[in-house]
């Protein structure tokens, strides 16, 4: 029989993957909601951008939330949050409207992220081993299922609004199961010479510097989620089914590379694997500029997905378990890494807009490469007291 833990890592591997699910399904009918408002690269760009504006706002507060209602409540407030915010993106009239929406569904999904995260790396410790990387290879298969079924549900060509509306309804449900079967860190209140959780996070020194290995890393990851239907669809003139594909084959490779992470990790050590990782993602970005066909930009979008699969993992361990408390490490590196999601639809929209969605991939594979060359920051994890994690790799603002 499973001892706790072990079944309670398995909970925490589902909540990832509703939330994985929930932002795949999003990412798969996107050409839909981008045709029904007549949206051109620079609009739907800018409109993306919201939902990083709402995860960066949200994220480094939800830290302080976590330690308030503890970690199962918590995650089960956010995760049903996240879940019901999927239906509205798609009942927009405007883009203004569409922004707004948006923003609202980037906090959802930043304080779900956290709870979920800080979440996982307590699992981690209590189990003394790597799981970290399997854990968001759970959010990617999320991502996967929920991509292949966006494409079923665009080649029968079912209503966006109906299929948010029902994959909502069915991942609140399962969500909520899985999220109570979680335990700890319990509710606190605040107590006189109590260590608390900061109401927010400015990292600095190595944690900052890991935060920005994790930006180069997101960015990559949320111009493939984002504008690789899209690339498809408008550069290569893909129908609406093929061009949601290309997202799936994405979330394949990033997948695979998640599930097996740990292990990869543990024969090749962290650096090594996060420098071939970058190299990989490079690769896969010069493939899509060069693409003038439909498989050969398959082809880059899943050297892509291998490419990112397992730095933003390995990133938020490092910082969690660097950091005094998990959810001051996952908080403030998750600041400085989401900053790509606000920075990656405006850039590669903007360049779209300047010049063409293709070379909009260039500015992937510059930062994918730079992956590769501060891999090393990740090799280690620097083992210190708590008092000397929260003075000198953070500033607290209270």
């Amino acid at each position: 029989m499973s001892s706790p833990v072990a079944r309670e890592r398995w909970a925490v591997a589902a909540v990832f993957a509703v939330h994985g699910t929930v932002l795949g399904t999003f990412a798969s009918r996107l050409p839909w909601i981008a045709d029904h408002l007549r949206l051109g690269a620079g609009q739907l760009g800018l409109a993306l951008s919201m939902i990083s504006v709402g995860v960066l706002v949200a994220t480094p507060l939800a830290g302080r939330f976590v330690q308030r209602f503890g970690g199962r409540t918590s995650t089960m407030m956010t995760l049903a949050a996240w879940c019901t915010a999927l239906a509205l993106p798609a009942l927009s009239q405007n883009v203004m409207v569409f922004g707004t929406l948006l923003l609202v569904f980037g906090m959802t999904s930043g304080t779900a992220d956290m709870a979920m995260n800080a979440q996982g790396i307590e699992v981690e410790k209590r189990l003394g081993k790597s799981i970290m990387s399997g854990l968001h290879g759970s959010w990617s298969v999320g991502v996967l299922v929920a991509a292949f079924a966006g494409s079923l549900f665009a080649r029968a060509r079912v209503d966006a609004r109906v299929h948010f509306a029902v994959t909502a309804g069915g991942l609140l449900v399962v969500g909520l199961i899985a999220a109570a079967r979680l335990s700890g860190p319990p509710a606190t209140v605040d107590r006189p010479g109590q260590q608390r959780v900061p109401w927010f996070c400015l990292p600095k020194g190595r944690v900052l510097l890991i935060g920005l290995v994790g930006f180069c890393a997101v960015f990559p990851e949320v111009a493939a989620h984002e504008w690789s239907a899209i690339f498809m669809r408008r550069v290569l003139g893909a129908d609406e089914a093929s061009a949601a594909l290309a997202t799936s084959v994405f979330a394949l490779t990033m997948t695979g590379g998640r599930l097996g992470g740990d292990l990869v990790v543990r024969w090749f050590g962290a650096g090594r694997t996060v420098r071939i990782c970058g190299l990989v993602g490079a690769t896969g970005a010069l493939l899509v500029v060069v693409a003038h066909t439909e498989l050969l930009a398959m082809a880059g979008f899943m050297l892509i997905g291998a490419g990112v699969s397992v730095v933003v993992p390995l990133s938020f361990a490092a910082a969690g378990h660097a950091a005094a408390s998990p959810a001051v490490g996952v908080a403030g590196v998750a600041t400085v890494s989401y900053g790509a999601g606000l920075a990656a639809p405006s850039v590669i929209g903007g360049v779209a807009a300047a010049s063409s969605l293709r070379w909009s991939f260039m500015v992937v594979a510059i930062l994918a490469g730079l992956v590769a060359a501060a891999a090393g920051l990740l090799d280690q994890r620097p083992e210190r007291t708590g008092a000397e994690r929260t003075t000198s790799d953070f500033d607290l603002l209270r």
